[in-house]
């Protein structure tokens, strides 16, 4: 599975994308970051990392998108660019059909820590062991987002095979559904 995690920012966000499966090596495909003038209109800046991310997406084909779930921060201004860098993640990878998981910053964490409450270098440092990098990812964003790419690879494939068992639960309820109601409507019975 191909996964590319998004760590999203106004001025910085970071895309990585690796490659893995539970249980498997993990492999760095590509990281980066998007990054947009400060001085810019929000718009420009969300038109920005709209371009860079779309790009990426076209170029790299990830299977899935995993972007930090944004929570309440005492910075409001903060917090609003972070969410809307988020949503034109989700919008970029929801316009080609890809599926859009969101993952706490303890949940990435712990992923490749084992601890919710790791501080930035721990992060850094375990994706570093886990992708088996030369150097350490810079800046701080990138790092984090090929510790959301590796969330995803770990939970998320779980995560989808429960949505998809799901699905298929209501996709047979349905079909059931619909066969009650067309035998009745011909004056049929079904159990």
């Amino acid at each position: 599975m191909r996964v590319m995690g998004v760590d999203p920012g106004l001025t910085r966000c970071g895309v990585g994308v690796v490659e893995g499966a539970p249980g498997r090596r993990l492999h760095l495909v590509h990281v980066s970051v998007v990054r947009t003038d400060p001085d810019d209109d929000v718009a420009l800046r969300l038109l920005g990392i709209e371009t860079g991310i779309e790009a990426l997406v076209d170029e790299l084909r990830p299977d899935a998108v995993a972007v930090e779930r944004v929570f309440s921060q005492h910075n409001v201004r903060t917090v609003m660019g972070t969410a809307q860098a988020a949503g034109v993640a989700m919008l970029v990878a929801a316009r080609r059909g890809l599926p859009v998981a969101l993952h706490t910053p303890s949940e990435a964490k712990a992923a490749v820590t084992g601890s919710g409450r790791a501080d930035k270098a721990q992060v850094t440092r375990m994706v570093t062991r886990l992708l088996s990098l030369d150097e350490a990812p810079r800046p701080a964003d990138a790092a984090d987002a090929l510790a959301l790419a590796i969330c995803h690879v770990w939970r998320g494939g779980a995560r989808q095979r429960l949505a998809a068992a799901q699905r298929s639960r209501i996709e047979e309820a349905a079909r059931v559904e619909r066969a009650r109601l067309a035998a009745r409507s011909r004056g049929g019975t079904v159990k």
